[in-house]
């Protein structure tokens, strides 16, 4: 069954897709309790007190529409870094300096922000999803690093930020985004996970020979893997939705090579050009529906300080 991971209301419409495809996040911190009469307004209120603003958190809520935007996310991002280095003959050095600061200065936009904006959010998710896959591309083609080390490597990198965040915040739940510095490592995990699922994706559609299809079919069910094993054996929510976020990468690069490849290398030939417009315009449509009904912003208030 569909569910939003929020309010965990049943969602019947998408019963079959979110069946294979929806990980549900863990519960968002829950409101301070009311003022009662009995204890003083600023104990019940903590944001209201001195020194402490409230403010949004800084990502969507964990919903279907989030999985769908995040995979086509993961596609544009295979497919357009191949159309900038090669349709566009810019170069894989070119390519990468481009939509890095393009990407740079969206982000300064992101973090100016105080609460979660779909357009900013997701044109940042499309470019740190470029970046990502261009990263992995300078390794193996640039610097002739093998795609098993970079793949290994990357994996070392994402546990390390995965370490320094529970470190510094003690938890790495989506639901509390609400300071700079969670933010950051926040966009710094997405940046190693689309790396890391390029770099493994590569790994096994090329070097293992498995083809693009059936590497999307087999990180595909690895992910309907982890959805069982967060319904069946209680699996933590935090751990299943990273799971899921680093597998839908190399699902959606996989399932874009497949239908921009040529046939002769296994694809159906669609081109960078034509499965780059049209998932770019799957996702405009997806965000602009979020934006006017707001059905994946977190509306729960969290405290945060203020700078000193």
């Amino acid at each position: 069954m569909a569910w939003d991971t929020h309010t965990g209301n049943v969602q019947a419409t998408f019963d079959i897709v979110v069946a294979m495809t929806t990980i549900p996040s863990e519960s968002p911190p829950a409101q301070p309790a009311r003022h009662n009469g009995t204890q003083p307004p600023s104990e019940a209120r903590p944001w209201k007190k001195p020194g402490v603003r409230q403010m949004l958190n800084k990502v969507p809520e964990v919903t279907l529409y989030f999985w769908i935007i995040k995979i086509l996310c993961t596609t544009v991002g295979e497919t357009a870094a191949d159309y900038l280095n090669v349709n566009l003959n810019f170069g894989l050095t070119n390519t990468t300096y481009v939509v890095s600061a393009i990407l740079a200065i969206v982000l300064v936009f992101q973090f100016r922000l105080r609460l979660y904006v779909p357009p900013v959010y997701w044109l940042a998710v499309v470019l740190i999803s470029v970046v990502g896959t261009l990263i992995t591309d300078n390794m193996v083609d640039n610097f002739g690093i093998a795609l098993t080390t970079s793949t290994i490597g990357f994996a070392i990198a994402l546990a390390l930020t995965f370490a320094a965040w529970f470190a510094s915040e003690k938890t790495l739940s989506i639901h509390t985004i609400v300071t700079r510095r969670r933010e950051a490592f926040y966009w710094l995990t997405v940046l190693f996970t689309f790396a890391l699922g390029t770099a493994a994706g590569d790994l096994l559609a090329e070097k293992v020979n498995l083809g693009y299809w059936k590497s999307a079919v087999v990180f595909g069910a690895a992910i309907g893997l982890v959805f069982l094993a967060h319904r069946v054996l209680r699996l933590n929510a935090i751990l299943a939705f990273w799971l899921a976020y680093i597998l839908t990468r190399p699902f959606g690069a996989s399932l874009g090579d497949y239908l921009s490849q040529p046939r002769a290398d296994g694809g159906l030939g669609l081109g960078t050009t034509i499965t780059s417009v049209l998932f770019l315009l799957a996702i405009a449509g997806v965000v602009a529906f979020l934006s006017v009904t707001k059905k994946d912003r977190i509306e729960a208030p969290v405290a945060q300080p203020a700078p000193a």
